[in-house]
């Protein structure tokens, strides 16, 4: 069996203004930092392939969200704004002055947005399985149906495993990819509590974001959809890089939501090329 590296990195609480914060850091310390910020109901550690491609260049630093993992529990509302602001708290703590920001779903609008807000704290950022869009009314049924039925629980129901699957999970994952199937049962560690929050908060409660996209100058930033992604189809994350001037976006064959895990060689390599163009700091 294959040696998981994050077995071996360090791990903090950091306090911020939606509480404790759990971040992994490793890698290069006196590499350029990359911080990766994961899906709605993953933790930090879905980033191992990121992390284990990346380390020899990058200091790394893999954030818990809000509500996942062993960051504290998620009890209000919250939106991107408000992550934005968290993660420059975990900056502060941890003396980074401008980062590379990865993030896959939840983490990708969030790549989109922190340029927007943060332009002094951001050296590139890349959005993957990502929109700006406004929820569908397929998403706000779905999703709050979802989000009340978790909400009654103390422990995660088996039900949410069907949820993430079907949810992460494109045709190719599920006709070739066991590994990655088995790990989306990764949602059974969560508190449904926290996820049904976090799903009124950024999945149904999401803004337009593509006025406030326009505003970044100067920014490099990567976009990279799954052509298999039934919860953010390709055409909707071609519109979130077509709002930011300058960007690059990247479709991904055969690759459902959650890019970042089920396709790591195909998503570092485009991020392998994307930092390539740039200047040797990031």
């Amino acid at each position: 069996m294959a040696t998981n590296q994050l077995d071996e990195v360090a791990e903090k609480l950091i306090p911020t203004s939606l509480g404790l914060i759990n971040v992994r850091e490793g890698g290069r310390a006196d590499g350029p930092a990359m911080v990766c910020w994961p899906s709605l109901m993953m933790d930090g550690t879905m980033w191992r392939y990121q992390y284990e491609h990346f380390a020899p260049t990058h200091r790394m630093v893999l954030i818990d969200s809000p509500g996942h993992g062993k960051s504290d529990a998620l009890r209000k509302i919250i939106d991107l704004k408000d992550c934005a602001d968290v993660l420059v708290e975990i900056l502060d703590a941890l003396a980074i002055d401008r980062c590379v920001l990865v993030g896959n779903s939840w983490g990708g609008m969030l790549a989109g947005v922190f340029p927007a807000y943060h332009p002094e704290r951001t050296a590139a950022a890349i959005g993957i399985n990502c929109t700006a869009s406004l929820p569908t009314m397929f998403e706000s049924v779905w999703a709050g149906a979802l989000a009340t039925y978790l909400s009654l629980h103390a422990r995660m129901p088996r039900l949410a495993a069907r949820a993430a699957r079907a949810a992460f999970a494109g045709p190719t994952a599920e006709a070739t990819n066991p590994e990655f199937l088995k790990f989306t049962d990764f949602v059974l560690r969560d508190d449904p509590k926290s996820v049904a929050w976090a799903l009124r908060s950024i999945l149904i409660g999401r803004k337009d974001e593509h006025r406030r996209l326009a505003t970044i100058e100067n920014i490099p930033v990567l976009i990279i959809a799954g052509e298999e992604d039934s919860q953010f189809p390709v055409h909707v994350v071609r519109k979130m890089a077509d709002a930011i001037a300058g960007s690059t976006f990247r479709v991904l064959p055969h690759t459902g939501h959650l890019a970042a895990r089920e396709n790591p060689d195909g998503v570092n390599a485009e991020i392998d090329a994307f930092l390539a163009t740039l200047s040797a700091t990031v």
